[in-house]
């Protein structure tokens, strides 16, 4: 799929469209991708399936990607604030993935959760294949539907819309700048 150019600017507030170009035109979502991962995260903390001081498990499958990452060791343990705060400021893969691990069993399903909830925003030409953004010919979105997902964050989770605002990130001894 070649790349070409689609922008929308919306008003988040009322979803009043100020500028569009080529907004519905399929392209690859890229990290963008990580909005919805967050999404179906802060879904889980809602509903108390998920804690933000609890600990996951990172997988080799998950420590082994790349190329942005934290460079999380197979066996060890991530909690959930920690790999949250490494997707918005890092976009960091291995912690992403292990999110997705954690949600869906396995990446696979946590995409077909992903897609699922998409389709229940209105995003309907949006499918994944991952929760990292990762190049998949498969996985497509549009600006629109991008849209639609960052008005449903800012609506549904204006308590977690800090995280976006970060501008670093502590890890061990490391310091992320967004």
């Amino acid at each position: 799929m070649a790349r070409q150019y689609a922008a929308i600017i919306v008003d988040a507030d009322n979803g009043a469209v100020l500028h569009s170009e080529n907004a519905e035109l399929k392209n690859r979502p890229a990290s963008l991708t990580k909005m919805m991962t967050l999404y179906l995260t802060f879904e889980a903390l809602r509903d108390g399936r998920m804690r933000l001081d609890k600990k996951l498990h990172v997988s080799k499958f998950a420590s082994e990607k790349s190329p942005t990452k934290l460079y999380l060791k197979a066996g060890s343990a991530i909690r959930v604030e920690d790999a949250i705060l490494a997707a918005v400021t890092k976009s960091a893969n291995d912690a992403t993935t292990v999110l997705a691990e954690a949600l869906g069993g396995s990446e696979p399903a946590f995409a077909k959760m992903m897609t699922d909830k998409a389709i229940s925003l209105g995003m309907r030409r949006t499918r994944f294949r991952n929760a990292t953004g990762l190049p998949d010919e498969l996985q497509v979105t549009t600006a629109r539907d991008m849209a639609i997902l960052a008005q449903a964050l800012y609506a549904h989770f204006p308590e977690r819309v800090h995280y976006f605002s970060r501008t670093e990130f502590r890890y061990g001894k490391n310091r992320y700048n967004n």
